[in-house]
């Protein structure tokens, strides 16, 4: 049908992925599926092969196209080779947002508009609302401002169900990316897209989430470290700078972190502790029984680089922030000054790192981020 709209859809073999390919060839898309094949480190356990079968059984229930698409090499170079280049410099990385940047919205994207496709889909936590929605658009009309409509006016929402929501891993998307996109299970609850697996008797309705890091899965990440990065044996300090104890690596430790080093002399209250502070370069890790950085600031600034707003912020509104995933929101304003950016919370945070992603939202709508460099 000459009228229906072409999307790609990138099927996991998780329960997600395939509800929203069921969901979009319900509504009358040409729904094709693909598998992505990333990279996968030796001697690790790897799933691919189990998932890639449970993601064809399911394109065969659906009686869908199936492809699977290489992207090992932009996997390797634009997650893995990052996340160790910032362990390295003693830094927080982000893989999924990465992942979502140069693999789901990169590579594949760009695959799937060159194979003639209107849209990829994912099975993300997140919703888009556009100026004109997609059943009201035909693609065959030229109208140009129409079409120029279509492609500006997007915003990036939350999910309906919040402890599911995505949207903190998709703030380095760009208006050019998202309008090539579809997020047809934001507007569900995850019990919901259970049941709708049932409904459409699709074979990965039981099958558990995916943990652990994007494409990967459930590793170890301290021993994934260990294979690219030297790590030797270093002093834990307190915040006097007392040595307390030991630890394994500074590269492997991140702030906030409660597990991994050992502290020989304990306090009386003998409190858990957290690492505050690393220096990569003495070796050390800095912990604290607060589990805060600037703890006694009373207005935390925070420089930004690598920023994509999808919509501009405003400085001086207040906004709220998110530098973790499922963090609470906190309320924040921005400020622009010498080429920067800068991010000022309203009262001081705990565990906060160069290196994490730091996203800003306007109630449910996500304006967009970017990494933090310096608190």
């Amino acid at each position: 049908m000459s009228n229906q709209k072409k999307v790609y859809v990138g099927m996991s073999g998780g329960v997600d992925s395939s509800v929203a390919a069921a969901l979009l060839k319900e509504q009358g898309f040409d729904v094709t599926g693909v598998f992505i094949k990333a990279w996968h480190p030796e001697g690790f356990p790897c799933t691919w092969r189990e998932d890639r079968r449970d993601a064809m059984r399911v394109a065969a229930v659906l009686d869908i196209p199936f492809k699977t698409l290489d992207l090992e090499k932009e996997y390797k170079q634009e997650v893995v080779d990052y996340m160790i280049s910032e362990y390295k410099k003693g830094r927080t990385p982000n893989p999924d947002v990465m992942c979502n940047k140069s693999v789901k919205f990169g590579g594949f994207l760009q695959f799937a508009l060159k194979e003639g496709a209107d849209f990829v889909a994912t099975g993300h936590y997140a919703r888009l609302r556009r100026e004109i929605p997609i059943s009201n658009f035909q693609f065959q009309n030229n109208d140009q401002n129409i079409k120029d409509k279509f492609s500006n006016k997007i915003e990036l929402l939350e999910a309906k169900d919040k402890a599911k929501d995505q949207s903190y891993f998709l703030w380095t998307l760009a208006k050019e990316q998202l309008k090539h996109v579809l997020f047809p299970i934001g507007e569900y609850q995850k019990s919901e897209v259970r049941k709708l697996a049932e409904k459409f008797n699709l074979p990965t309705a039981g099958k558990k989430d995916s943990q652990g890091l994007c494409f990967i899965g459930k590793v170890d990440i301290k021993d994934f470290l260990r294979e690219y990065i030297s790590t030797e044996k270093g002093d834990v300090l307190n915040e006097a700078g007392e040595v307390i104890g030991f630890h394994t690596g500074v590269h492997l430790y991140t702030t906030g972190e409660r597990h991994g080093f050992t502290v020989t002399k304990k306090t009386t209250l003998d409190k858990a502790m957290y690492v505050v502070a690393k220096d990569v370069l003495k070796n050390t890790i800095t912990v604290s029984e607060k589990n805060k950085m600037n703890s006694n600031s009373l207005v935390l600034r925070i420089s930004l680089s690598g920023i994509n707003w999808i919509q501009n912020p405003e400085e001086g509104k207040v906004y709220n922030a998110r530098f973790r995933y499922h963090q609470e929101p906190e309320d924040c304003t921005v400020s622009f000054g010498s080429g920067l950016t800068f991010v000022e919370f309203k009262k001081p945070q705990d565990g906060i790192a160069a290196g994490q992603s730091l996203v800003l939202y306007d109630k449910e709508i996500c304006l967009g981020g970017g990494v933090i460099e310096q608190v």
